[in-house]
């Protein structure tokens, strides 16, 4: 294993992992989940610079767009949240309430 390809491993798992295991705010699964996009993202640019195909090249940059837009609509969640709960803990959030 290289070590590019451990590096964005590693970041994969940590990102996860602190998914998994640390949700006490919405924040910060946001945080692990751009983490983990982010190491997707030099994954698939390492990827598409290994095969040396400019079919593959926009691949990074849809990738990367998506993650906008995911983060956007997270946060956009994480404000509303915010607004009606007054916190962004998840233990706070049922959503069987209305």
């Amino acid at each position: 294993m290289t070590p590019a390809h451990f590096a964005f491993s590693a970041g994969f798992t940590l990102g996860l992992t602190g998914l998994a295991l640390h949700r006490r705010h919405l924040l910060s699964a946001l945080l692990c989940l751009e983490g983990m996009m982010l190491s997707l993202f030099v994954a698939l640019s390492l990827w598409t610079l290994q095969v040396e195909s400019t079919s593959f090249s926009p691949l990074p940059m849809i990738l990367l767009t998506f993650s906008a837009c995911e983060a956007s609509a997270g946060l956009g969640l994480l404000v509303a949240t915010a607004r009606t709960h007054g916190t962004d803990r998840l233990q706070n959030l049922n959503l069987l309430q209305c």
